[in-house]
């Protein structure tokens, strides 16, 4: 039963390829963290459910903060500029510094 039970992070590490093209590896922390979870689970005999939902969490907030193709990707949708777009031609200076 054990080895029925690690199939389940395999699968869903192996998902990252068809996440898309974000600007950030929020869906790709997720996945990862949810799979890293449901291991961890797996091998502690905890919650499985319970795991892979606490590591999505984690995974996906830690993956919002990084940046995918390093490009001035200019404004989202909340109007925050892009960290690679402070000091470019048409964006003001990085007031960070």
């Amino acid at each position: 039963m054990k080895n029925y039970i690690m199939i389940a992070p395999v699968a869903m590490v192996s998902a990252l390829a068809l996440t898309g093209c974000a600007e950030n590896y929020a869906a790709e922390g997720g996945l990862a963290g949810a799979a890293a979870g449901a291991g961890i689970a797996a091998i502690t005999g905890g919650d499985i459910a319970t795991y892979a939902l606490a590591g999505a969490a984690a995974g996906g907030l830690a993956g919002y903060f990084v940046d995918k193709d390093g490009d001035c990707d200019g404004y989202n949708s909340n109007r925050y500029l892009d960290d690679d777009c402070f000091g470019t031609a048409g964006y003001p200076a990085d007031p960070r510094y």
